[in-house]
């Protein structure tokens, strides 16, 4: 079961590998290659990477040497939970396990108590990882984008 829609998946791996890619060489990488080193189909890649730019966590740059790519403040700046937000918004970070609308410490579901610490700590884990430094953890070899096998 994936805890983020498919759409916040790609856009996640998507950062991590523009962030490589600007990291390892500053090259600007276009909409082809990224969609083919996430697994990801081209038109659903193109709406997802729309978004991280209107919402300027990746850079689009047009023209016969344009691409996407991380500066070196978004590198170092970007979170994960920024891309969440934008991406699936913030609801699952903020909410009830159970969906409901008026859960509360006042008012609790029957799981309030035992999800409140789990959400706590992912937002904590989103919150203090960049897309700078998963980058370099695939660059690396610390970790992967894709799955061989």
């Amino acid at each position: 079961m994936a805890m983020f829609s498919k759409a916040c998946e790609y856009g996640i791996r998507a950062a991590i590998y523009i962030g490589q890619q600007s990291t390892d060489s500053g090259r600007r990488v276009g909409l082809k290659d990224i969609a083919a080193e996430i697994g990801s189909p081209e038109a659903f890649t193109a709406k997802v990477l729309q978004q991280l730019v209107r919402e300027q966590l990746i850079t689009s740059v047009k023209g016969p040497t344009g691409g996407f790519e991380l500066t070196a403040e978004q590198l170092r700046t970007v979170t994960l939970r920024q891309i969440v937000v934008a991406i699936d918004g913030g609801a699952m970070l903020q909410g009830c396990a159970l969906g409901l609308p008026q859960c509360s410490a006042r008012q609790p579901c029957p799981m309030h108590y035992q999800f409140l610490p789990i959400r706590d700590q992912l937002n904590e884990l989103l919150r203090t990882h960049t897309i700078g430094e998963l980058a370099s953890k695939v660059h690396d070899g610390l970790g992967f984008l894709k799955q061989f096998g």
